[in-house]
Protein backbone atom coordinates (compact mmCIF):
# COMPACT_ATOMS: atom_id res chain seq x y z
CA UNK A 1 0.00 0.00 0.00
CA UNK A 2 1.42 3.33 -0.90
CA UNK A 3 1.71 5.91 1.67
CA UNK A 4 -0.72 8.81 1.22
CA UNK A 5 0.83 12.10 0.78
CA UNK A 6 -1.00 15.61 1.19
CA UNK A 7 0.30 18.73 -0.65
CA UNK A 8 -0.66 21.74 1.11
CA UNK A 9 -1.35 24.82 -1.12
CA UNK A 10 1.61 26.97 0.33
CA UNK A 11 3.95 24.37 -1.78
CA UNK A 12 2.78 26.58 -5.00
CA UNK A 13 4.15 29.56 -3.27
CA UNK A 14 6.93 31.21 -5.14
CA UNK A 15 8.39 33.26 -1.83
CA UNK A 16 7.72 30.49 0.71
CA UNK A 17 11.72 29.73 0.37
CA UNK A 18 11.50 26.68 1.94
CA UNK A 19 9.51 23.24 1.14
CA UNK A 20 9.57 20.33 3.89
CA UNK A 21 7.46 17.32 4.32
CA UNK A 22 6.36 15.83 7.95
CA UNK A 23 5.23 12.32 8.44
CA UNK A 24 1.36 11.18 9.63
CA UNK A 25 0.58 11.99 12.92
CA UNK A 26 1.43 15.98 12.55
CA UNK A 27 -1.21 18.42 12.72
CA UNK A 28 -0.42 22.30 11.05
CA UNK A 29 -0.90 25.14 13.73
CA UNK A 30 -2.17 28.04 11.36
CA UNK A 31 -0.45 30.72 12.49
CA UNK A 32 -1.62 33.43 10.40
CA UNK A 33 -4.61 32.70 11.78
CA UNK A 34 -4.35 32.52 15.51
CA UNK A 35 -2.21 35.34 15.23
CA UNK A 36 -4.65 37.33 12.75
CA UNK A 37 -4.74 41.52 13.52
CA UNK A 38 -7.47 42.53 14.73
CA UNK A 39 -10.58 43.12 11.89
CA UNK A 40 -8.34 41.23 9.13
CA UNK A 41 -10.33 38.55 7.18
CA UNK A 42 -8.28 35.85 8.71
CA UNK A 43 -9.32 37.30 12.03
CA UNK A 44 -13.23 36.73 10.86
CA UNK A 45 -11.82 32.75 9.89
CA UNK A 46 -10.70 32.22 13.68
CA UNK A 47 -13.99 33.72 14.89
CA UNK A 48 -16.33 31.98 12.99
CA UNK A 49 -14.25 28.69 13.73
CA UNK A 50 -13.91 29.05 17.41
CA UNK A 51 -17.75 30.07 17.54
CA UNK A 52 -19.17 26.44 17.78
CA UNK A 53 -16.58 25.56 20.75
CA UNK A 54 -17.32 28.93 22.34
CA UNK A 55 -21.12 28.03 22.16
CA UNK A 56 -20.63 24.69 23.52
CA UNK A 57 -19.37 25.32 26.66
CA UNK A 58 -22.26 24.88 29.24
CA UNK A 59 -21.45 27.94 31.66
CA UNK A 60 -19.40 31.35 31.20
CA UNK A 61 -16.97 30.00 33.47
CA UNK A 62 -16.04 27.50 31.72
CA UNK A 63 -15.90 30.17 28.32
CA UNK A 64 -13.62 32.55 30.15
CA UNK A 65 -11.48 29.58 31.42
CA UNK A 66 -11.05 28.54 27.19
CA UNK A 67 -10.52 32.16 26.35
CA UNK A 68 -8.09 32.82 28.67
CA UNK A 69 -6.15 29.10 27.49
CA UNK A 70 -6.25 30.17 24.03
CA UNK A 71 -5.17 33.48 24.91
CA UNK A 72 -2.23 31.90 26.69
CA UNK A 73 -1.52 30.14 23.89
CA UNK A 74 -1.58 32.61 21.38
CA UNK A 75 1.44 34.55 23.56
CA UNK A 76 3.47 31.39 23.03
CA UNK A 77 2.70 31.71 19.32
CA UNK A 78 3.91 34.90 19.11
CA UNK A 79 7.10 34.48 20.84
CA UNK A 80 7.84 31.84 18.42
CA UNK A 81 6.69 34.04 15.85
CA UNK A 82 9.18 36.62 17.18
CA UNK A 83 11.56 34.54 16.80
CA UNK A 84 11.47 33.74 13.57
CA UNK A 85 9.10 30.28 13.49
CA UNK A 86 7.51 30.10 9.78
CA UNK A 87 5.74 26.54 10.17
CA UNK A 88 4.33 24.77 13.76
CA UNK A 89 2.96 21.24 14.00
CA UNK A 90 2.00 19.35 16.67
CA UNK A 91 2.30 15.46 16.35
CA UNK A 92 0.31 12.96 18.59
CA UNK A 93 1.71 9.18 18.21
CA UNK A 94 1.08 5.99 19.60
CA UNK A 95 3.75 4.49 21.74
CA UNK A 96 4.55 1.23 20.15
CA UNK A 97 8.13 0.50 21.96
CA UNK A 98 8.44 -0.87 25.24
CA UNK A 99 6.04 -1.85 28.08
CA UNK A 100 4.38 1.35 27.55
CA UNK A 101 2.57 0.20 24.38
CA UNK A 102 -0.29 1.90 23.16
CA UNK A 103 0.01 5.75 25.05
CA UNK A 104 -0.42 8.79 23.36
CA UNK A 105 2.66 10.95 22.58
CA UNK A 106 3.34 14.43 21.52
CA UNK A 107 5.15 16.55 20.30
CA UNK A 108 5.80 20.04 18.34
CA UNK A 109 7.84 20.53 15.40
CA UNK A 110 8.93 23.77 14.17
CA UNK A 111 10.55 25.84 11.27
CA UNK A 112 12.51 28.78 12.00
CA UNK A 113 14.62 31.26 10.22
CA UNK A 114 17.66 32.58 11.72
CA UNK A 115 20.09 34.85 10.60
CA UNK A 116 23.86 34.27 10.23
CA UNK A 117 27.40 35.70 9.14
CA UNK A 118 28.31 34.41 6.02
CA UNK A 119 30.27 31.85 5.85
CA UNK A 120 30.64 28.07 3.60
CA UNK A 121 27.52 25.74 4.08
CA UNK A 122 29.41 23.11 5.77
CA UNK A 123 31.57 26.00 8.25
CA UNK A 124 27.83 27.23 9.34
CA UNK A 125 26.03 24.27 9.94
CA UNK A 126 29.38 22.83 12.11
CA UNK A 127 29.32 26.18 13.84
CA UNK A 128 25.34 25.58 14.90
CA UNK A 129 25.97 22.77 17.17
CA UNK A 130 29.24 24.07 19.05
CA UNK A 131 27.28 27.09 20.44
CA UNK A 132 26.43 27.18 24.39
CA UNK A 133 23.63 25.07 23.96
CA UNK A 134 25.58 22.25 25.34
CA UNK A 135 24.13 19.90 22.24
CA UNK A 136 24.91 16.23 22.84
CA UNK A 137 24.69 13.36 20.01
CA UNK A 138 25.94 15.51 17.69
CA UNK A 139 25.77 14.55 13.63
CA UNK A 140 26.87 16.11 10.49
CA UNK A 141 24.77 15.33 7.53
CA UNK A 142 25.02 15.30 3.88
CA UNK A 143 21.73 15.97 2.20
CA UNK A 144 20.49 16.15 -1.09
CA UNK A 145 19.50 19.63 -0.05
CA UNK A 146 22.96 20.27 1.15
CA UNK A 147 25.20 20.28 4.05
CA UNK A 148 23.10 20.25 7.56
CA UNK A 149 24.01 19.03 11.08
CA UNK A 150 21.59 17.66 14.36
CA UNK A 151 21.69 18.10 17.67
CA UNK A 152 20.11 17.49 20.60
CA UNK A 153 19.19 19.21 23.93
CA UNK A 154 17.19 18.26 27.13
CA UNK A 155 16.16 21.02 29.69
CA UNK A 156 14.16 20.89 32.71
CA UNK A 157 11.72 24.07 34.21
CA UNK A 158 13.36 25.95 36.85
CA UNK A 159 10.55 25.96 39.49
CA UNK A 160 10.77 29.95 39.46
CA UNK A 161 8.73 29.03 35.89
CA UNK A 162 6.13 27.72 37.38
CA UNK A 163 6.29 24.76 35.19
CA UNK A 164 5.86 21.54 35.65
CA UNK A 165 9.66 20.20 36.37
CA UNK A 166 9.00 17.50 33.32
CA UNK A 167 12.51 17.22 31.51
CA UNK A 168 11.46 18.48 27.64
CA UNK A 169 14.01 16.96 24.81
CA UNK A 170 14.52 19.56 22.22
CA UNK A 171 16.44 17.90 19.00
CA UNK A 172 17.83 20.15 16.53
CA UNK A 173 18.47 19.99 12.68
CA UNK A 174 20.48 23.03 11.05
CA UNK A 175 20.10 23.79 7.31
CA UNK A 176 22.24 26.53 5.74
CA UNK A 177 20.51 28.34 3.14
CA UNK A 178 22.50 28.38 -0.72
CA UNK A 179 23.05 32.25 -0.01
CA UNK A 180 25.21 31.25 3.15
CA UNK A 181 23.36 34.48 5.04
CA UNK A 182 20.65 32.39 7.06
CA UNK A 183 19.95 28.89 8.61
CA UNK A 184 16.57 26.93 8.54
CA UNK A 185 16.10 25.66 12.22
CA UNK A 186 14.15 22.56 12.06
CA UNK A 187 12.89 21.34 15.97
CA UNK A 188 11.01 18.78 17.27
CA UNK A 189 10.69 18.70 20.66
CA UNK A 190 8.94 16.03 23.26
CA UNK A 191 8.72 15.13 27.00
CA UNK A 192 8.93 11.14 25.84
CA UNK A 193 13.16 11.68 26.54
CA UNK A 194 12.58 7.65 26.28
CA UNK A 195 11.90 8.25 22.42
CA UNK A 196 14.64 9.83 21.87
CA UNK A 197 15.59 7.24 18.97
CA UNK A 198 12.63 7.04 17.54
CA UNK A 199 12.06 11.15 17.25
CA UNK A 200 15.77 11.49 16.09
CA UNK A 201 14.60 9.27 13.21
CA UNK A 202 11.64 11.64 12.37
CA UNK A 203 13.27 14.23 12.27
CA UNK A 204 16.57 13.30 9.85
CA UNK A 205 13.94 11.92 7.86
CA UNK A 206 12.11 15.90 7.76
CA UNK A 207 15.50 17.06 6.98
CA UNK A 208 16.56 14.61 4.26
CA UNK A 209 13.42 15.61 2.82
CA UNK A 210 13.70 19.67 2.71
CA UNK A 211 14.55 21.33 0.03
CA UNK A 212 15.00 25.14 -0.69
CA UNK A 213 14.08 25.09 -4.11
CA UNK A 214 10.46 24.37 -5.19
CA UNK A 215 9.91 20.83 -5.72
CA UNK A 216 7.33 21.74 -8.55
CA UNK A 217 9.40 24.32 -10.13
CA UNK A 218 9.93 21.86 -13.25
CA UNK A 219 6.47 21.10 -13.52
Amino acid sequence: MNPRIIVADSVKDPDAGIWFAVPGGFTEVPLDVLLARPMSPEADRLKEALAPLVEAFPDGIARQQFIAQLASGQQLLGALREAGTVHCSLGVHHDDVGEENGRTLHSLFTVSWRDIAWSPRAVSAARAVATAEQHTHIEYLDLAGGPASMGETVRTPTPESGLPSTPLLQIRAYLPHPDCKRMAVLMLSTTAVERREQYRVILKQIAELTSFESPLAEA
